[in-house]
């Protein structure tokens, strides 16, 4: 059986250069080990070129971490490791992975205060799943690594999850629609039910096709048989069933994660020409 070619989208390799992993997998000048180093800014692009009008790909959350295998000039190059995806940054905002992190905003975006009081200047925007260390605790505030202090309530201890998927998604209820965004400034579809799976302790790859084809368990009996929480593919797109004849999604028909009815919804891309190709359960 001859293998597929390796998606360069989840493995880091050009002709010039590829992680030390994939030697022996794929052809490349050289190899390298990388170097691992996390987010500083709130949220950083990833491009597919080292141009910031290259097209944003994805974005990178504050404190996730990401391995660097090759620098050029203000960009470098590598492979984030939340859900693997691989492209260029720039390195301003990047600093040293120095220790581990305790907890994450459990919310889809917070403040970070100069001082634990909300009458201060905030010093950073903190979105859903980023992660940080606390080191000091005041006033029903947390001292976070981002330089300022974070209600108590926005933050989650890590492994503290929350089982309702449905009720993460809803609460990106108008986000903007944002291609490759993945913050509550501008999601695309695949983002927001990466997030909900996130905060359930679950991964979840960063494309809607990578997802179509390994999370979860497919369901036989297709949108008939579809309950709260799964998802339905499409190409291009995947939505998640909120309930009875109810869906959401990041789309770009209302421009903003919305709520919408699925007959309506199946109504509207079969009037596209699409059709629901996969149907998967990812929690129960």
């Amino acid at each position: 059986m001859i293998e597929p070619p390796l998606d360069p989208r989840e493995h880091p390799f050009r002709a010039d250069l590829a992680a030390s992993y994939l030697e022996g997998k794929v052809d490349a000048a050289r190899f390298a080990d990388g170097e691992m180093v996390k987010v500083s800014a709130g949220v950083l692009p990833l491009h597919r070129k080292p141009d910031a009008g290259s097209g944003r790909d994805s974005e990178l959350l504050f404190g996730e971490r990401f391995m660097v295998y090759d620098r050029d000039g203000e960009w470098v190059w590598g492979q984030g490791q939340t859900d693997g995806y691989v492209g260029y940054a720039l390195e301003a905002a990047l600093s040293p992975d120095d220790g581990a992190p305790t907890h994450e905003i459990r919310v889809p975006r917070t403040h970070a205060f100069e001082k634990p009081d909300l009458k201060t200047r905030p010093v950073a925007l903190l979105h859903m799943a980023s992660r940080v260390q606390v080191d000091d605790e005041a006033d029903g505030y947390c001292h976070v690594d981002a330089g300022g202090w974070v209600p108590r309530r926005h933050l989650a201890a890590i492994g503290e999850t929350e089982a309702d998927i449905v009720e993460t998604a809803r609460s990106f209820m108008h986000t903007p629609y944002l291609w490759g965004g993945r913050s509550s400034l501008g999601m695309d579809c695949s983002a927001l039910v990466q997030f909900a799976l996130l905060r359930a302790g679950r991964s979840a790859p960063r494309d809607s096709d990578q997802q179509e084809r390994s999370i979860g368990a497919v369901v036989d009996g297709g949108v008939d048989a579809a309950l709260p929480g799964d998802l339905l593919y499409l190409k291009g797109h995947v939505v998640m069933v909120a309930g009875a004849n109810s869906v959401i999604h990041a789309n770009a028909h209302h421009m903003a994660v919305a709520e919408e009815p699925l007959d309506g919804f199946l109504d509207r891309m079969g009037g596209l020409g699409l059709s629901v190709t996969t149907v998967r359960r990812v929690m129960g």
